[in-house]
């Protein structure tokens, strides 16, 4: 397949270009300047289009929280028990949930998808494309992250079972890592030893690639001081980390200048619905893009339906994000973020052909998604 003549936003270089691109078993082969047509290759006209990377989420519950079914029907958050590394998203992932479908069709083509936030520590999430019939088939890369929340959600749903404050979510989290710590050392010292193992523990066992760094954290913190906090626990304990939501992240920017933690910004595109998201403000992840940050925009779908990310991307703008930075948003920082950045996040050889084609910004409004193709394949 080759799609000729489009205008490329290719989420790397800041300037468009005029160029072709062509596609072969899956992924993209050649970008250039009037590639020819080989004999008996689809031709794809672009003339008058512009031509993105897939748009991709690093927050959402895709496939998880269904279409239309309620929280009593949804699958992300499991309230028996505040502390579950154990769980694994693609144990709960319904491909044949519409919202799916929906995604791909309005460009969306991957996502980080798990667990909720009412637990302290939710279990591992999945990146999936948004097309398939089966999640083992979707799955780019799992696990992608750990997924844990501080703030008002543990509190809330474990307020009477000894998790009233701020503090007691934290010490669950500092609790967890500092049992699996000794867990692991354990383990190793026993070496092939099986006789001098620990006895085998689930949720130990889950937070090893935490402690090895093989995953990130990925801590849902809206207000200030629970940013700050998911910093303080990355550091104590030497794991890798990535916030989720960062809604009060404008106000401690100073504190966030070149953040060496990815930032998942959002959802926006709602009202203030509890204390900690009164300080919500489109001019979020711009301010911390200028301050050196890497920032994607989230849906938390579905909180705002998935096939609004370019939308919110466009507010963004709006409230003074650059143009450049607000696209990169919603495709290379998620992708790196998630770590699924060498397959998808930018149009460059040797990528998946996820690839989007749009009759003007998809940040506008009445832009119409014309086109999209998944590892080549057309979502009709």
């Amino acid at each position: 397949m080759i799609i000729k003549n489009g205008t490329v936003y290719d989420a790397v270089n800041r300037e468009p270009y005029a160029a072709d691109i062509r596609v072969d078993g899956g992924k993209i082969t050649e970008i250039g300047a009037s590639l020819p047509v080989k004999e008996n290759e689809t031709c794809i006209d672009a003339t008058g289009l512009r031509v993105y990377p897939g748009f991709i989420d690093a927050h959402c519950h895709l496939g998880l929280d269904g279409w239309g079914i309620g929280f009593e029907g949804a699958d992300y958050n499991e309230s028996g028990d505040i502390c579950t590394p154990q769980l694994r998203a693609e144990d709960s992932f319904n491909p044949f949930d519409p919202t799916v479908y929906h995604a791909a069709k309005g460009g969306v083509t991957s996502v980080a998808t798990g667990q909720g936030s009412a637990n302290a520590i939710g279990g591992t999430w999945i990146a999936v494309k948004t097309t398939g019939i089966c999640v083992d088939d979707m799955i780019i890369k799992t696990p992608i992250a750990m997924k844990g929340a501080l703030g008002e959600n543990p509190k809330r749903v474990y307020r009477e079972r000894g998790n009233a404050a701020r503090m007691s979510t934290a010490a669950v989290i500092r609790n967890m890592l500092f049992k699996a710590k000794e867990y692991l050392a354990k383990k190793e010292a026993a070496g092939d030893d099986i006789s001098k193992k620990p006895a085998f523990d689930f949720k130990c066992e889950a937070m090893i690639p935490v402690l090895k760094k093989e995953i990130p954290l990925k801590l849902h913190a809206h207000q200030a001081n629970d940013i700050l906090t998911a910093i303080r626990l990355a550091k104590e304990f030497d794991v890798d980390l990535t916030i989720e939501h960062v809604t009060e992240g404008h106000l401690i920017a100073d504190k966030l200048e070149n953040c060496p933690y990815p930032l998942a910004v959002g959802p926006s595109l709602t009202h203030a619905s509890k204390f900690e998201l009164q300080n919500k403000s489109w001019e979020t992840p711009g301010i911390l893009a200028k301050r050196g940050c890497m920032v994607s925009i989230v849906t938390d779908s579905p909180v705002i339906p998935q096939e609004y990310l370019p939308l919110c991307a466009g507010l963004a703008v709006k409230a003074g994000m650059d143009e450049f930075d607000a696209l990169k948003a919603i495709t290379i920082n998620p992708a790196k973020q998630i770590g699924i950045a060498d397959r998808v996040g930018s149009l460059e050889v040797g990528k998946d052909a996820d690839i989007v084609l749009a009759d003007g910004d998809p940040m506008v409004s009445d832009t119409v998604v014309k086109r999209v193709f998944i590892d080549g394949n057309e979502i009709l």
